[in-house]
């Protein structure tokens, strides 16, 4: 099925200014807007408390945070899998611990939580990546015939990996461990790798994992946007030159909102365009957009050849989506962040939902024509 674009979402305007998202290019997804009186859709429980398995302790498991939310359509229900930081102390960003929760909305904006965490660090063959920094920051897509296929990034404290893990149920999962551990011998195992999104298509009204001449395709990676291929979305080859060094895709650019870091968002959509990829945009203000502050996030869209992939066709100029009410700038990350993970496709609408300043998550929707 081919995508059209979606019109602006009539409902939920507070200012058009300040709220309404504009479309810059036209092949781009949007315009997405915020709900009327925006608020956080999730934020941390302070009572919320499960028994870890490795401490055999009672675990306050989001009472630092909750941010960062994949999103997929399960049961006629969105379901969001969002980062939860337990806290630990007074530590800083990357210093507490962070398990993986769900929450069900029938509506796109009001969600219930489940009690306890769907995954986090455990006893079993990916402790020395999970433990003691947790399970970060996921994406999540289905395939066409309904396996859950979870990426998100492992922290030790150490390395951060890029890694996968698969459900039938989204509440029981296999992990597969780090996503490049199989090519050449491990050579990125030690390098640092997070942020994978894998390319999609709408098919009978549902986002499903797409194949490419034979292949699913993921773009991964921050500062620079980086491709890689699987057959089997578990075990993924990097795109490299002929020196066999790793070929960026998508760069940060000075002078632009983008140019300190580019960094994968939520999964990518084919479409008759081509391949729209939404991207965190971090911005450096000495050579980037001055009236746009140092090291905030934003979020962009670049298109890429549905052919080949690797190939870009066109990029915005100018940031679909910023930090702009109270919530997405205050928190953890002082800074602001409209930090891109989740996206669906739900009765007619596009949610699209982000972290906010890495302390909440929110969500902007779109109308489909």
């Amino acid at each position: 099925m081919k995508i059209k674009f979606p019109l602006l979402f009539s409902f939920c305007l507070v200012s058009s200014a300040l709220l309404a998202q504009t479309k810059e290019k036209s092949w781009m997804l949007g315009p997405f807007v915020r709900p009327t009186n925006a608020q956080p859709v999730l934020q941390k429980d302070e009572a919320s408390v499960f028994t870890d398995p490795i401490t055999h302790t009672v675990a306050h498991w989001e009472s630092m945070a909750t941010f960062n939310p994949a999103a997929i359509v399960k049961d006629d229900s969105i379901m969001v899998l969002y980062r939860a930081e337990e806290k630990l102390g007074e530590k800083e960003i990357g210093g507490h611990r962070s398990r993986i929760g769900m929450a069900t909305s029938i509506d796109g904006s009001h969600f219930s939580k489940r009690p306890s965490p769907v995954y986090y660090p455990n006893e079993d063959g990916q402790k020395h990546n999970e433990w003691p920094g947790g399970t970060e920051d996921p994406r999540i897509v289905q395939t066409e015939d309904g396996l859950y296929v979870l990426t998100y990034t492992q922290w030790n404290r150490e390395v951060p990996k890029l890694a996968v893990a698969t459900s039938k149920d989204l509440i029981h999962w296999e992990k597969h461990g780090p996503v490049f551990k199989n090519h050449r011998n491990g050579l990125y195992l030690d390098r640092e790798t997070k942020s994978g999104a894998i390319v999609t298509e709408l098919k009978n009204g549902k986002l499903v994992a797409a194949k490419i001449h034979g292949k699913y395709w993921m773009y991964y990676g921050v500062p620079h946007i980086w491709l890689a291929s699987s057959t089997d979305l578990i075990n993924w080859e990097p795109l490299e030159t002929h020196e066999d060094k790793l070929a960026p895709v998508l760069s940060p650019r000075p002078g632009y909102f983008d140019s300190w870091l580019v960094e994968a968002g939520p999964p990518p959509i084919i479409t008759e365009k081509g391949i729209v990829v939404l991207y965190n945009a971090g911005n450096s203000q000495n050579v980037g957009v001055k009236d746009l502050g140092n090291r905030v996030y934003t979020g962009g869209q670049a298109l890429f050849d549905a052919n080949e992939p690797w190939k870009m066709l066109d990029r915005t100029d100018e940031p679909f989506i910023k930090p702009e009410l109270p919530f997405e700038k205050s928190g953890q990350y002082v800074d602001g962040t409209t930090f891109l993970e989740g996206l669906v496709f739900y009765k007619g609408t596009w949610f699209l939902y982000y972290g906010t300043a890495d302390s909440m998550v929110g969500v902007v929707s779109a109308k489909m024509e």
